[in-house]
């Protein structure tokens, strides 16, 4: 089937089951704002630059055609990439163009996504509805648990995603070498993700050497490596519009006793991880599963964040594996399983895969297993 084809099908699709919520809830209209969502359920691509300037919203009513509102510098693009919608132009705002849909479409009621709105949006947003008397209702996740379960066209992007991260990191691998810094290598990989087809990376890389690698989310910088330094290296990508990450920590030179204890004991975590997980199975016990290895090995109070997270077009979503996600996952869910270390005086090893949950277990995406069986 052709890509385009495949993609407006998949976005009508969506509409049609979120406007079914939207009529059983007895809601007249979602606003959404975004922007990963708005590019699930329309296809539209443009990126929002900030909170605060957005490359437009969605409209959805509970019948009938959604609505796509930007503005001048957009429109061609998303009469293109959402042929589905009604482009509308906000020439004079974006609240006077609701204003006015609100009135044509005789809407009663209107729900707007609270997990992403500014206040002085929302206080923008009060003041048209009571010119027209329309009654807002605060929504959170209606969309999001839609994009937590993923289609097949969806799945084959994940994994065409990762094995593009999995490209990128050994053709920088095979070139890194004493003397270079965090730094540089970080920008390599982003360089060679978009000589690759990357869009972007689906967050900022992070490339930490030694002690810096007991920072969970360490920010790269001009330290050089040095021979015998560990390495740790977390990136991702996004690709076709899906996201990828994978971390993994190995030593330039020949590594000691002590690193690879270390490194295997993250290993059994995670695969312990990966074996807990199936349809049915909640985060809080995939998360126990993992942690409960640390915990033997001596480590569990140097492993101080939730076990992984979902990922799709965003990097980070729905479902989370933590002490705290007492959520059952499902079939065709996507989660990262990646247990770490961090000890201030030391550093660090992660180690990351991503999976498919399936009904009897899970799928692992990452074929490359450098630096996992040491």
């Amino acid at each position: 089937m052709d890509r385009g084809l495949n993609m407006h099908r998949s976005a009508h699709d969506r509409i049609d089951r979120l406007q079914h919520t939207l009529r059983r809830k007895r809601i007249d209209a979602l606003l959404v704002t975004q922007p990963h969502n708005r590019r699930y359920l329309s296809g539209y691509t443009v990126p929002d630059h900030g909170i605060q300037e957005s490359s437009g919203v969605l409209l959805i009513p509970a019948t009938g055609r959604p609505y796509l509102l930007t503005d001048s510098r957009f429109t061609l693009q998303a009469e293109a990439e959402a042929p589905s919608f009604q482009v509308d132009r906000y020439d004079k705002g974006l609240l006077k163009l609701l204003e006015k849909l609100a009135a044509a479409l005789d809407l009663r009621t209107l729900a707007f996504e609270s997990d992403y709105m500014l206040h002085a949006t929302y206080l923008r947003l009060v003041s048209m509805a009571e010119k027209r008397s329309l009654t807002l209702k605060a929504e959170s996740g209606l969309i999001e648990s839609m994009r937590a379960i993923k289609s097949d066209s969806e799945l084959h992007r994940l994994r065409a995603s990762t094995r593009l991260n999995e490209k990128v990191f050994q053709s920088v691998f095979n070139t890194i070498e004493p003397g270079m810094t965090e730094r540089e290598i970080a920008l390599a990989l982003d360089l060679t993700m978009r000589e690759m087809g990357a869009e972007s990376p689906s967050f900022d890389t992070i490339v930490a050497f030694g002690t810096n690698a007991a920072r969970p989310h360490a920010v790269p910088t001009d330290r050089e490596l040095q021979a015998g330094d560990l390495v740790l290296v977390d990136m991702g990508l996004v690709y076709q519009g899906y996201c990828s990450d994978m971390t993994r920590t190995f030593v330039v030179g020949k590594p000691d006793q002590t690193f690879l204890d270390r490194h295997r004991l993250v290993r059994r975590a995670m695969l312990a991880g990966i074996e807990a997980i199936r349809a049915g199975v909640t985060g809080v016990a995939v998360d126990r599963a993992a942690r409960q290895v640390l915990r033997d090995g001596g480590y569990a109070a140097f492993f101080g964040h939730g076990l992984g997270h979902g990922v799709g077009m965003a990097v980070h979503e729905a479902p989370r594996l933590s002490p705290r996600y007492r959520k059952q996952l499902q079939a065709n869910m996507v989660v990262t399983v990646e247990p770490g270390i961090y000890l201030a005086d030391w550093g660090g090893i992660r180690l990351e895969n991503m999976v498919i949950v399936g009904e009897q277990g899970c799928e692992v995406l990452n074929q490359d297993t450098t630096f996992l069986d040491l």
